[in-house]
């Protein structure tokens, strides 16, 4: 195996937050919760926290940054043709994201605004896989009913009129196998009581109308652009439930051994599938192709391995971040895997 990056076995990494959470985190992983502010586990982040040096990255056993590694040997990490089209990030920032409270209306920053107002590459469009719920009602709330002028969000952030704010919003029930696409500038909450893994472009840029009881000051909100500034890449416009059928997916029912998570469109900004090799009576190998990508055990036990020798034990909690370098690999067992990926090549050109 000399020679060749293979996939490492991450640890939690747990930057903290300013809403509760992370006890569904610490079950999945199968540890005692650290902290009751503890609700996101930036897995295999290149990413840090808006503003920050280094909180939100992630530290590989050898003791390296793993965006330290990857910038000095981006093709082995990220394969030849990913570099060409997205240069030396990852393209991706995957997190477990356990509400334990109801998260704040916010919405986030397209490419073309991150790019004019805070010198980014990338915006931040994500997706959430709904993997676990708890309490009487788990809920989100993605995009406005109907359409809202600019105006009236304006004076909701000025008042901090929270209710209406969240009224404004479509309300969804979701259980688990429930995907959510959200498009940069779509308005959005997570409710309490829901446990995702979420994609997300690898930004922390968060845009947050409903500060007040979340944030420290508006300043925090808007990240420095003011509130007027930062509506201007807000989607004000009315999502019905048609529109809605477009992001949302249920994928519970699916029996296939591999399953495309999340919604049309998602993959110009990161893909997610579902590997099960065991499943309704039949067992198979799975041969994956060579990528960057991020490993969440969810159930079971299983085996990963590359195609250079390398084997894998892949146990319920464990997460992997596997360089493109691992080569061919295969999956088998009587286990559940989310694989999440940054875009194909041919899908995003670096800006």
């Amino acid at each position: 195996m000399s020679g060749h990056l293979e996939p490492i076995r991450l640890p939690a990494n747990q930057p903290p937050q300013f809403y509760r959470g992370g006890d569904a985190i610490a079950a999945l992983r199968g540890a005692s919760p650290e902290s009751k502010y503890g609700p996101e586990d930036w897995v295999g982040s290149a990413t840090t926290m808006f503003g920050q040096e280094t909180n939100g990255l992630t530290k590989l056993p050898s003791g390296i940054w793993l965006r330290d590694a990857v910038r000095e040997n981006p093709s082995a990490w990220l394969g030849a043709k990913h570099v060409e089209a997205l240069g030396d990030s990852t393209g991706l920032l995957v997190k477990l994201l356990d509400a334990g409270q109801r998260l704040p209306v916010h919405f986030h920053p397209s490419d073309s605004f991150a790019r004019r107002h805070f010198d980014s590459h990338f915006g931040k469009t994500e997706a959430w896989i709904v993997v676990g719920t708890y309490g009487d009602d788990p809920r989100v709330y993605p995009g406005f009913k109907e359409t809202v002028d600019k105006a009236t969000v304006n004076e909701w952030a000025r008042s901090q009129d929270a209710p209406a704010m969240l009224e404004a919003l479509n309300s969804v029930a979701v259980t688990p196998g429930d995907t959510v696409y959200i498009p940069a500038g779509l308005p959005h909450a997570i409710g309490e009581g829901v446990f995702v893994v979420e994609l997300q472009q690898p930004t922390d840029f968060s845009l947050t109308l409903e500060w007040r009881d979340f944030l420290a000051n508006p300043e925090k909100a808007h990240l420095g652009i003011g509130f007027e500034t930062a509506i201007e890449t807000l989607d004000t416009s009315g999502w019905d439930e048609e529109r809605l059928g477009s992001i949302v997916k249920r994928t519970a029912a699916d029996e296939a051994s591999t399953v495309d998570l999340l919604a049309d469109g998602s993959d110009a900004f990161f893909r997610a599938d579902q590997l099960r090799p065991a499943v309704s009576g039949r067992s198979t190998t799975l041969s994956l192709d060579p990528s960057f990508a991020v490993l969440v055990v969810m159930d079971g036990s299983g085996t990963l391995r590359t195609e250079h020798g390398g084997e894998y034990a892949l146990d319920k909690g464990e997460t992997y971040v596997v360089p493109h370098d691992a080569g061919q690999s295969t999956v088998e067992g009587d286990v559940t895997v989310i694989r999440c990926r940054p875009p194909a090549p041919e899908k995003r050109e670096r800006s």
